[in-house]
């Protein structure tokens, strides 16, 4: 008994037949009205931080890239609120709620990597150097080791 791939199809069929994939694309779209909506609602700066994840039982969620956003928008919350009730879309909104949620590469460039300029060093390899405890003076020391390559 052999496996039989199933012929290919296009995707616009796909689309139209699949009745999940159907389901998929009607939500993306949904969204992506919401989207438009909302940042027309939205100032200018905003509008690349914002964006819509869910519209559920009169509840908006927000994904925001971080928590100065968040807290931008939070202050702009019944102004907001206020206008996209508004929109017949939005009529009967109830409350909006934020999460925050980094960029992938926002994500990626937090890395911890601390480094310290030479003359910071030098001033933790003092401190350490009229420290007892060994612990502690160890740990200065790792401190003191982070230094910044010259330029």
């Amino acid at each position: 008994m052999s496996f039989r791939p199933l012929p290919a199809r296009a995707p616009a069929t796909l689309l139209r037949e699949t009745k999940t994939l159907k389901n998929l694309l009607g939500e993306a779209q949904r969204l992506g009205h919401l989207q438009q909506l909302l940042e027309s609602q939205l100032q200018p700066a905003a509008r690349p931080h914002c964006r819509v994840a869910a519209w559920r039982d009169d509840c908006l969620l927000l994904i925001v890239t971080d928590g100065q956003w968040a807290t931008h928008l939070r202050y702009q919350q019944k102004r907001l609120l206020r206008q996209l009730r508004n929109l017949k879309e939005f009529a009967n909104l109830a409350k909006i709620l934020f999460k925050i949620q980094p960029t992938a590469a926002e994500r990626h460039a937090t890395g911890r990597n601390p480094t310290l300029s030479a003359s910071a060093a030098d001033t933790l390899r003092a401190a350490a150097s009229g420290i007892d405890d060994p612990q502690l003076r160890a740990a200065l020391e790792r401190l003191a080791s982070h230094t910044r390559p010259p330029d």
